[in-house]
C-alpha cells in the first residue's frame, strides 16, 4: 500500500524547517573543529523507524558519530551506533534507523580520528542531552572500537574518561503513514520496521468472533477456546495456525509436546508449544528468546457469564484477546519483521502452551527440551509480551465502572488516571536494589530517545517499604510514571521459567495485570480493550480514539521488544547475580 507522510501541513512545515536545521551548527565549537556545516547528509528529513541509505559527505576531515542503529555493510548484522572518519570531499553511505518516535535525529561530529567522544545518560534524550551542554560538560563517554576486519563498521565501548567538546547536526524525523488508514485507525503507527497497526491486525484476526460455518473447532472466523492440555480439538486448531504463520517467515518451525508422570505416577497435562527458530550466524548455540504464551485462562464452569450483566467477575474466557492475544500477535510482528535480519545469534520465536495453568509450557521447553536435549546451548537473554495494550496512552478508569477500585496484587491502581506500561526484568532478589542495572539502563535508553518517552519513563527502586505494597508506593512517590522499569522477585508468567530453570536475564513488556476487570473473564475482547483504551469523553490529556491510542500502545511495546532483540543481539546482558 502507498506510504504519506503523517499530514500535507506536517510535511511542509517539517521541509521548511530542515533548510534551517540541518547542516547548521547547534553544538559548541572545539577549536575551530569541523562542525555541521561541514557534513552534507544528502537528505532533508529522515524517515522514522525505517533503515534508510544516507550518504554523508564530508566539507573537511572529519569523524562522525551515528548513535542509532546502523546496517553493517559487510555482515548484515544490526549494531548500536557506528563511528566514521571522512576525508575531505569524500563520501560514506550508510544505512540508519532513524528514530520512529521521535521527531528529531543527531549526529555528532568532530575532528578526523576522534576516538573518545561524549555520550547522553540513559534516562534522557539527545534532546535534552544538548540542552543541558551535554557535548561540552558529559558525564559519560564511548570510545571507538575499530571494525575486527577491513570494511566492517567500527564499535563503541563504554568509557570513563572525560571527552573534550564535540558538534552537532540535528535532523528532522518524520515517520511515514499508510495511506489505508487514518489518525483515528492508528495510521500514526502503521509503518516501519515493526508497527502497531499490523499488531492490531493480527490481534483482531485471531480473536475475530463472527460465526463460520465450515469451522468444526470453535465455530468462530478467528481462533477461540484456546485452552491448553490434552485433546481440546480448538488449541490444536489454533497451534496450526502458528505454524504456519511462523513457517511463511522462512523460520524453521518445531513443535515441542511434553507429557510427563510425576513423582506421584500422576499424568501431567500436556504441553505444546510452537517455536520458530532462525539460527545464529556466529553464535548459533547461543538463544535469544522472544515469546508469549497463546493459552487463555479455561473456563470455571460450563456457562461463561458476562461480569458487565452478573456485576460479579467468574472465571474463564473464550476469546483472551488482552490475555494473551495481544502478546502473540506482537511476537508474530517481530517474527515475521525480524526474520528478514541476519543475526549473530539464534532468534526463537515460542508461543507457548499452559501459562494460565502454571507456565507448564515454557517450564518444560527450559527444563527438558533446552537443558535435557540441547545442553549445548546457553540461552542469553529472553523477552517476555505478556498482556499488552490496555496502558498508557491510554486511561482514565474503566469504560463500565469498576465495582473494587483497589490497588491489585501488583500494586496498580485497578481504576486510575494513569495506566502505566510494565517493564519488568529479573532475576532479583531484593526489591530495594537494581541486580540487573545494565537491563535496566539498556531500557531507559531505548526508550528516552529513538521511543520519545524520556519524561514519561521511571525506575522503581524500593527504600523503607514492604515488599506486598512497595511497587505502588514507589510509583505514587515518583510521580506515577507512565513507563514504570522495575525488577520483580516475583514472576507470574513465563520469563519465570527462563529465571529459575536456566538463570537467564529476562525483560518483560505488558500492560495492566489484574486492574483489568476483563482480566481472564469472558468479556477480555478486542472491543473491550479499544473501549477502554478510549480517551475522546475523558476531561484530561489528549483526546483520542481507543483504536488510535490502543495502536499507540502496540506499537510502544512492539519497538521496545524489537529494539532489545537487535541490542541483546550484538551485546547479551548477562545475569550478574
Amino acid at each position: 500500500m502507498g506510504v504519506l507522510p503523517r499530514s500535507t501541513a506536517s510535511a511542509l512545515v517539517m521541509l521548511m524547517l530542515s533548510s534551517i536545521l540541518a547542516g547548521c551548527l547547534l553544538g559548541g565549537v572545539a577549536d575551530g573543529g569541523p562542525d555541521a556545516d561541514d557534513l552534507d547528509i544528502g537528505i532533508d528529513v529522515l524517515s522514522g523507524g525505517v533503515f534508510q541509505g544516507v550518504s554523508l559527505k564530508a566539507g573537511a576531515d572529519l569523524s562522525v558519530y551515528i548513535p542509532y542503529l546502523v546496517l553493517d555493510p559487510m555482515t548484515g548484522f544490526v549494531q548500536n551506533s557506528t563511528i566514521i572518519d571522512i576525508r575531505r570531499g569524500e563520501s560514506v553511505q550508510i544505512s540508519i534507523l532513524p528514530p520512529p518516535r521521535n521527531d528529531e535525529a543527531f549526529l555528532l561530529i568532530a575532528e578526523h580520528g576522534r576516538k573518545l567522544w561524549p555520550v547522553r545518560d540513559s534516562n534522557e534524550s539527545w534532546s535534552t542531552w544538548a540542552s543541558r551542554g551535554g557535548q561540552r560538560d558529559s558525564a559519560n563517554s564511548i570510545t571507538k572500537v575499530a571494525g575486527e576486519s577491513e570494511g566492517m563498521l567500527s564499535t563503541v565501548n563504554a568509557s570513563s574518561d572525560a571527552a573534550a567538546v564535540v558538534n552537532y547536526a540535528r535532523i528532522p524525523v518524520v515517520r511515514g503513514m499508510a495511506g489505508a488508514f487514518s489518525e483515528d485507525e492508528g495510521g500514526l503507527y502503521s509503518t516501519g520496521v515493526v508497527n502497531g497497526r499490523d499488531v492490531y491486525d493480527t490481534l483482531a484476526k485471531i480473536t475475530d468472533t463472527d460465526p463460520s460455518l465450515t469451522d468444526i473447532y470453535d465455530g468462530a472466523q478467528g481462533y477461540l477456546d484456546r485452552w491448553a492440555g490434552q485433546g481440546n480439538s480448538a488449541y490444536e486448531d489454533a497451534a496450526q495456525f502458528l505454524i504456519a504463520e511462523l513457517s511463511s517467515y522462512g523460520l524453521e518451525v518445531i513443535s515441542h509436546r511434553f507429557e510427563f508422570t510425576d513423582i506421584f505416577g500422576m499424568q501431567n497435562p500436556e504441553a505444546y508449544n510452537i517455536c520458530g527458530y532462525r539460527y545464529g550466524e556466529l553464535y548459533p548455540d547461543e538463544w535469544l528468546v522472544f515469546g508469549a504464551h497463546f493459552d487463555m485462562a479455561p473456563p470455571a464452569n460450563a456457562v461463561l457469564l458476562d461480569p458487565h450483566d452478573t456485576g460479579s467477575r467468574t472465571y474463564g474466557t473464550r476469546v483472551g484477546a488482552y490475555d494473551n492475544t495481544a502478546g502473540t500477535s506482537m511476537v508474530l510482528t517481530a517474527a515475521k519483521s525480524m526474520s528478514e535480519f541476519k543475526s549473530r545469534r539464534t532468534m526463537v520465536y515460542c508461543l507457548w502452551s499452559g501459562e494460565e495453568g502454571g507456565k507448564r509450557g515454557s517450564d518444560y521447553w527450559t527444563e527438558y527440551y533446552v537443558k535435557g536435549d540441547n545442553p549445548e546451548v546457553t540461552v542469553t537473554n529472553y523477552i517476555n509480551l505478556d498482556m499488552g495494550g490496555v496502558n498508557w496512552p491510554g486511561g482514565g478508569g474503566a469504560p463500565h465502572g469498576d465495582p473494587d477500585p483497589q490497588p491489585d496484587e501488583n500494586g496498580y491502581p485497578k481504576d486510575s488516571e494513569v495506566w502505566p506500561m510494565r517493564i519488568y526484568i529479573g532475576p532479583s532478589l531484593d526489591h530495594a536494589d537494581l541486580d540487573q542495572g545494565e537491563m535496566v539502563r539498556l531500557n531507559e535508553w531505548i526508550g528516552s530517545d529513538a521511543l520519545g518517552v524520556e519524561q514519561q519513563q521511571g525506575v522503581l527502586v524500593a527504600s523503607n517499604h514492604s515488599e506486598d505494597t512497595w511497587k505502588y508506593e514507589v510509583w505514587v512517590e515518583q510521580g506515577r510514571p507512565e513507563i514504570a522499569i522495575y525488577e520483580d522477585t516475583t514472576a507470574r508468567s513465563d520469563h519465570a521459567a527462563f529465571q529459575d530453570n536456566l538463570g537467564t536475564i529476562t525483560v518483560g513488556y505488558g500492560g495492566l495485570v489484574d486492574g483489568y476487570w476483563c482480566y481472564h473473564q469472558t468479556c477480555d475482547t478486542l472491543e473491550e480493550m479499544v473501549e477502554w483504551m478510549d480517551t475522546s469523553t475523558k476531561e484530561y490529556g489528549d483526546s483520542k480514539s481507543g483504536v488510535e491510542n490502543l495502536v499507540n500502545s502496540l506499537d510502544l511495546i512492539t519497538w521496545y521488544a524489537t529494539y532489545s532483540f537487535f541490542h541483546l543481539d550484538q551485546e547479551p546482558i548477562l545475569n550478574q547475580l
